[in-house]
């Protein structure tokens, strides 16, 4: 009964549709409050922030007051929010209606002070900065103010101390992939095209992602496979291994690439690091491919191989081999020293290949030494001369196809020099690119998770 007769005796003659004050002249101060309960979705593509907050908001009400001592020393009642005049505060990000539940009563107390508590799902419009993505901070405003009425009629306040709004983590449920780290609010005025002045509340919410997931599920499986492309440099760039090995690692980087593709987040605006980072991945994996069929058509042995130029010894084989420190660089050059010995043997040999059947280089010093013989003995080898001849000429051609065999080897062991020098420059250089390009990646990632 006593319920009953306060709320007949507030509601009875009240006007819900005016400004509750006794004279116009006096300004509506609307205290308001905020705690973030969780991070429900952020919508990179669409820009979109939806949180589940519970907002409070208390201002004082001079046409519902009444004397305690009248109703049984009552000094709160709830009464339907239909009944009474509510401010028209709005959330200026609005995007879409959440699915928000109804709270149908506030609390009025009886000096007057009108509270209305209630959880507001927030579906806002926030510019999400995804280039550090997965070790993005994003910051979204929730802005507060009157539609309609100017300062004079309403003004905002905050209705705790700024400090206890900025750290206060105790509702928020943090155990989703978003962590909040603090709540700025700030007041300001504004004007519309210099029109009347209205009061606004802004409440910046910073969150953080947690970038676990995405470390197992994206960065660890990338960084295996960029190990396995720089332990495949050391198979022997001779044998046909490495360019399959090669080949094998970039069509399975490639089939990564297009499984978490949709996990990455797509945005119109810009692309994310780690997308630049994948791309990067594949182009240094071709790199090293396009390295290594160099490596491979150069030691390769091939019948028609030209000899390999003196400058090109000079840079890489004396030069190179001291710049790379190269342990076996004696063993060049001693093998430089065979081939120029082999080359002085087959001077030798095709001089010696210039005798005569009979042992001598002057024809005419074999004339006098068959003069001395018997024309019997003379006429007896005339007739044997014409089959050693022929086994001569086979055996200079089997000499000189030898020797030619034996150039090509040379050539061939040359140009495998070439190539075991030129690959571990190459490689060096590769390792060199691959450290910088994670070092730096990795700084810009820890100082923007430390941020």
């Amino acid at each position: 009964p006593t319920l009953h007769r306060l709320s007949h005796y507030l509601l009875s003659h009240y006007q819900k549709g005016t400004r509750p004050v006794r004279d116009w002249r006096t300004t509506t101060n609307v205290a308001i409050d905020l705690m973030v309960y969780a991070i429900l979705s952020v919508d990179e593509k669409n820009q979109v922030l939806t949180t589940y907050i519970w907002y409070r908001q208390h201002w004082t009400d001079e046409f519902l007051r009444w004397d305690p001592a009248r109703f049984d020393n009552l000094t709160q009642i709830s009464l339907p929010v239909e009944s009474i005049w509510v401010p028209d505060i709005l959330i200026n990000e609005f995007v879409d209606v959440g699915k928000s539940p109804h709270v149908p009563y506030v609390y009025v107390s009886h000096y007057g002070e009108v509270q209305n508590l209630k959880p507001i799902q927030v579906m806002t419009a926030c510019s999400l900065d995804i280039y550090n993505f997965p070790f993005d901070v994003q910051n979204c405003s929730l802005t507060f103010t009157s539609w309609l009425h100017h300062i004079r009629d309403i003004n905002l306040s905050l209705w705790r101390q700024p400090e206890l709004v900025k750290f206060d983590r105790s509702v928020f449920m943090n155990q989703g992939e978003w962590e909040l780290l603090y709540i700025l609010s700030h007041f300001q005025e504004f004007s519309v095209k210099s029109s009347d002045n209205y009061a606004e509340m802004k409440f910046y919410v910073v969150i953080r992602r947690r970038p676990l997931f995405y470390t197992v599920s994206l960065l660890l499986p990338s960084i295996f496979l960029m190990v396995m492309d720089i332990v495949g440099f050391y198979l022997p760039p001779h044998s046909g291994e490495r360019v399959s090995f090669k080949i094998t690692l970039l069509l399975g980087y490639s089939v990564f690439l297009i499984i978490v593709s949709d996990t990455l987040p797509a945005t119109a605006v810009g692309t994310p690091l780690i997308g630049i980072y994948f791309v990067v991945c594949m182009a240094l994996l071709v790199i090293s491919l396009m390295e290594t069929i160099l490596i491979v058509h150069l030691v390769h042995k091939q019948d028609l191989q030209p000899h390999v130029p003196e400058w090109v010894k000079h840079l890489l084989l004396e030069r190179a081999t001291v710049l790379l420190c190269i342990r076996d660089r004696k063993k060049f050059s001693q093998s430089r020293m065979q081939n120029s010995d082999v080359s002085r043997q087959a001077e030798s040999n095709d001089s010696t290949a210039k005798l005569t059947p009979y042992g001598c280089e002057d024809p005419r010093e074999c004339g006098t030494v068959g003069g001395t013989r018997s024309t019997l003995a003379f006429a007896g080898r005339a007739e044997g001369s014409a089959v050693l001849q022929g086994v001569l000429r086979e055996t200079t051609a089997i000499r000189q196809f030898l020797e030619k065999r034996e150039e090509f080897r040379d050539v061939a062991r040359e140009w495998l020099q070439v190539g075991y020098v030129l690959d571990v420059l190459l490689f060096r250089a590769y390792l060199a690119a691959v450290l910088a390009y994670s070092i730096t990646l990795g700084t810009l990632w820890s100082v923007w998770r430390d941020v």
